[in-house]
């Protein structure tokens, strides 16, 4: 399974993320590989000697070859599965050699309600260039900054004059609509990835990575998790996360589904209050003022856990730190509370 982070865009998630509801909605051509190809986990794959009744089977987007005049563009157009501000895009063509696109460019826009596929193609004043047009390499992860401090619901891929792209990853920050989420006055999971929720540093993550703990939906698999190496040595495993939104967290779930025979013996909960410590900022030391808000408490396999926080540890955090003993496997960590400090 791909992971929706990338080192190279540390920090930052992939907002047009198929797991996170990401979804391509209108292509200018499918010819040869539909457009939901762009949005699917890993990088597509090859099959030797695959072919479909429109020719060579390719995991990805492709269209077909232009005979029009010169200067035309193919174009997919993308909902974001989370609005937020865009850093960086990667624009794979892994596995088209000598069928990539010559160039590409990238527009994106802040569209509300329920849009329509002759609205959205009406809409084209409502999009924004964020990058220019830029040469591709194929069978390559091509990699662009985008310098944009705004809110984006949508992008636009265009690729010059034609051709396939094997996946599109567009690197950003969530800004979730608080306004909106505030005036529901309920619980929300404020860790969540949807609410700007973001892992900072870990012990280990040597089987899977720490931001599916925080991923929308339940599980499919231990793949789906966060999952450690066996620890050999004394200590226990960690993992520390920004939430979205400063808030006060009432009831915790740690979730192991899927983990039997490695699921942590037990497991706690700490949190700080650090202001201005939003990421990139590096995450908060040992003299940041850690409390406890869960004390350590046994694990079962495969199982959901529901954890109450003690009236007394209700308190505002703006990081958590996870603590399982001494290492193992948790899917999902849901932490259920309500935000401060206004929206």
């Amino acid at each position: 399974m791909s992971p929706t982070v990338n080192t190279t865009h540390e920090g930052l998630i992939d907002l047009a993320s198929a797991r996170l509801g990401g979804r391509a909605l209108l292509a200018s051509d499918e010819f040869f590989a539909p457009k939901e190809n762009l949005l699917a986990p890993g990088r597509g794959v090859f099959i030797e000697g695959k072919y479909t009744d429109r020719g060579k089977w390719m995991d990805g987007w492709e269209t077909r070859r232009r005979r029009g005049p010169e200067g035309g563009y193919d174009w997919c157009l993308i909902r974001l599965g989370v609005p937020g501000a865009i850093s960086a895009i990667t624009v794979d063509t892994n596995h088209f050699r000598g069928n990539h696109p010559a160039a590409c460019s990238l527009d994106a826009a802040m569209l509300t309600g329920s849009l329509g596929g002759r609205q959205l193609r009406a809409l084209d004043r409502a999009f924004t260039e964020v990058l220019p047009r830029s040469p591709l390499a194929g069978h390559t992860e091509n990699e662009f900054k985008v310098q944009s401090g705004s809110r984006y619901t949508h992008v636009r891929l265009k690729i010059y004059p034609d051709g396939g792209v094997a996946r599109l990853r567009v690197w950003g920050e969530a800004r979730p609509d608080w306004r909106r989420i505030g005036a529901t006055r309920r619980a929300i999971d404020l860790v969540a990835v949807e609410h700007g929720g973001l892992p900072l540093s870990t012990s280990d993550q040597f089987f899977s990575e720490p931001l599916n703990l925080i991923m929308p939906g339940r599980p499919r698999d231990m793949g789906d998790g966060w999952e450690t190496r066996r620890r050999r040595g004394p200590g226990h495993d960690w993992v520390v996360l920004w939430l979205g939104r400063r808030g006060v967290i009432e009831r915790v779930e740690l979730d192991t589904t899927h983990f039997k025979g490695n699921f942590p013996e037990s497991a706690s909960l700490e949190g700080c209050d650090v202001p201005g410590g939003a990421p990139p900022r590096p995450p908060p030391g040992e003299d940041a003022g850690w409390r406890e808000l869960v004390p350590r408490a046994g694990l079962r396999a495969n199982a959901r856990h529901r954890l109450a926080v003690a009236r007394a540890a209700r308190v505002p955090v703006t990081h958590v730190r996870l603590n399982i003993f001494p290492d193992g496997g948790v899917a999902r960590l849901r932490l259920w509370g309500k935000i401060v400090d206004g929206v």
